[in-house]
Formats: structure tokens, C-alpha cells, sequence
């Protein structure tokens, strides 16, 4: 499916896409790509290792450019030349810094390339961008005592100076702690409402679904699906569910007594002792919470075994690298 199939767009595209080929010798890494992102939307990037994620955030930073197709960035078409496009700014396998200077002063060496040199304002835009990124304590450390998760809120960093109104970024959650990761999101949020574009490309579902509207999966160089999130969920016809009730055994019941409804476990296991895990659309879920509140059973807990981004991703993955 194409990324502009079955849908409107929502305003100014920052990325359109359409038919994007790539090939390395006998390897095609990217075949057909179309992909819409709209200008203040943080869209995901999502697929197996192998899929062409990394080729598309390439072409997408002028790293590299396509030998087929049709790109325009930020409404001007992409030519020939390895340059990134005006307004872009992100990172591709991690952020490139300078592990013997500190935070601060990579930022500034990066201000001086682009033309700002030592000036108050280049001086004010590095604190503002350090204290988004919540690395205001660590500015005058070297970069190589840095945790993996530090360098990638450096990076980010380092993109934020460029005020960018597209920004492509490749696993910015890597090693983040939970503060980190709040803080990261907390930016991303704030970008996209100012009206910047973002393209995440992660292997973390739950980032995905904290912060994209769309979602583009990839497998094998193709687009499986392209969309908002609740059509890919509503397209995932079932999934498990773990209950947790007041009454388990009596859960159990009026799960196997309740159409479309499957169990898959209950009792003792590794959910706890209360627990229960059915198989089952949300239709028939709906039917079951139902008959439990009529019974008078306690529904303490109800949540997916696995997120449905989850799910639809190993499902199209799947059959997509089982039909090679």
C-alpha cells in the first residue's frame, strides 16, 4: 500500500515520495517507496533490520540520492546533488560528535560551520538547545565520558540548533533512560506543534505509539502499510488481552461461554495468580467485559499482551519475508 492510498492529506506535505528506488549492485534496498509525511506531524518509520529504513532517512538528509522516483522535501523537488536540503536537520546511525571536546563546544564547533561562529546569539541558541534536551548540567563535560543515551540527546541537540522544519531522526531512544526518554519526547511534542515535521524511525513500539499520528511499516524494501495508527489497529482483527479479576475462575467461564472468544491462559501464570489471557476481537471483548460487569466480577486490569502496533507489525513483517 502506498502512503497516500485511501487517505486525504491533512496540509502542506513535507515529504512527498513517489515510486523512490534504490539499489546497492544486486541489492535493492528500496522498491517503489511512496511516503507522505505532513508538515507538524511526527510520523514513524518502522521495520525489520534489513527493511531499507536507514536507505529512505538517507535520501532523506541528502546522504545519498535515489535512482529512481520522485522526492520533494519541504516542497521543493531533491536533485542529484549529496546535499542535505534546505531546513533539514537529524541523524542517521547516531549522531557524529567530537569525543574530546564537551557538550558545549561541540555545539558551538557546529554553530561555527554553519556560520554563527562565537556570537551571543549562536551562545544563547547552544543553552536553549542543551536545556531542551535536559544536558544543561553536563554542557562542560567531554562527550567521551557520555552514556550512549547522552550522545543521543547531544545529537538531537545539535539538530535543534538548525531550527529545522523537517527533522529525521534514526533510534533517538537508544540507551535514554526514563528521564531521558521524557525529555526527547517532550521536544519532539513541542517541535511538531510549532509546525516542524518529524520522521522517527525506531525499533521501539512504544515510542511510536506515544508520539505518531502515522505510522509507515517496511519490509523488504516495500511500504505494507502506511496510516494513521487506529486503521492499523482497527485492520488487526485480534489480539490478546490479559484480564485481571476479582474472581478468576468466573472469568474464565463466561470467557469460554462468550463468542470469538478464545483462552489462551488463566490461573497461575506469569501475570499472576488472578490473571486470565483471551484471544479475541474488540467486538467480542466489548460482549465480555459486559457479561463480567452483569455478573459481578471486578475487572481490575485489561490490556493488551501485545500493543496492536505491535501485532500488525510482526504480521505484515512476517508474511512480507516469508514470501520472498
Amino acid at each position: 500500500m502506498g502512503g497516500s492510498d485511501g487517505r486525504q492529506d491533512d496540509g502542506p506535505l513535507a515529504i512527498r515520495a513517489r515510486g523512490i528506488t534504490k539499489c546497492f549492485g544486486d541489492v535493492v534496498a528500496l522498491d517503489g517507496i511512496d511516503l507522505d509525511v505532513t508538515r507538524g506531524q511526527i510520523h514513524g518509520l518502522a521495520g525489520p533490520n534489513g527493511a531499507g529504513k536507514t536507505t529512505l532517512l538517507g535520501l532523506l538528509l541528502g546522504l545519498s540520492v535515489a535512482d529512481g522516483g520522485s522526492l520533494e522535501i519541504l516542497g521543493a523537488p531533491v536533485g542529484r546533488a549529496l546535499a542535505a536540503p534546505d531546513g533539514v536537520a537529524g541523524f542517521v546511525d547516531g549522531p557524529g560528535l567530537y569525543p574530546s571536546l564537551t557538550a558545549r563546544r561541540n555545539l558551538g564547533a557546529l554553530a561555527g560551520l554553519r556560520g554563527r561562529g562565537r556570537s551571543a546569539a549562536a551562545g544563547a541558541d547552544i543553552d536553549d538547545a542543551l536545556d531542551q534536551v535536559g544536558l544543561t548540567e553536563v554542557a562542560d563535560d567531554k562527550v567521551r565520558g557520555f552514556s550512549l543515551g547522552m550522545r543521543q540527546r547531544l545529537g538531537l541537540a545539535a539538530a535543534l540548533l538548525t531550527r529545522p522544519r523537517l527533522l529525521v531522526l534514526d533510534e533517538p531512544s537508544n540507551g535514554l533512560d526514563p528521564a531521558g526518554t521524557r525529555h526527547v519526547r517532550g521536544v519532539l511534542e513541542r517541535l511538531a506543534a510549532s509546525g516542524t515535521a518529524v520522521v522517527l524511525s525506531s525499533h521501539r513500539m512504544d515510542d511510536l505509539e506515544a508520539l505518531c499520528e502515522e505510522v509507515t511499516i517496511v519490509a523488504t524494501g516495500r511500504v505494507v502499510f502506511s496510516g494513521p495508527l487506529a486503521k492499523l489497529a482497527a485492520e488487526n482483527r485480534e489480539l490478546d488481552y490479559r484480564l485481571l479479576t476479582s474472581d478468576a475462575c468466573a472469568a474464565r467461564e463466561l470467557a469460554g461461554g462468550t463468542d470469538g472468544i478464545s483462552v489462551v491462559s488463566s490461573g497461575a501464570t506469569r501475570y499472576g495468580a488472578d490473571s486470565l489471557v483471551v484471544r479475541a476481537p474488540v467486538a467480542a471483548l466489548d460482549s465480555l467485559v459486559s457479561r463480567l460487569v452483569g455478573a459481578g466480577v471486578a475487572l481490575r486490569e485489561l490490556a493488551p499482551v501485545v500493543s496492536p502496533l505491535e501485532a500488525a507489525f510482526l504480521a505484515l513483517t512476517e508474511h512480507k519475508e516469508d514470501a520472498r
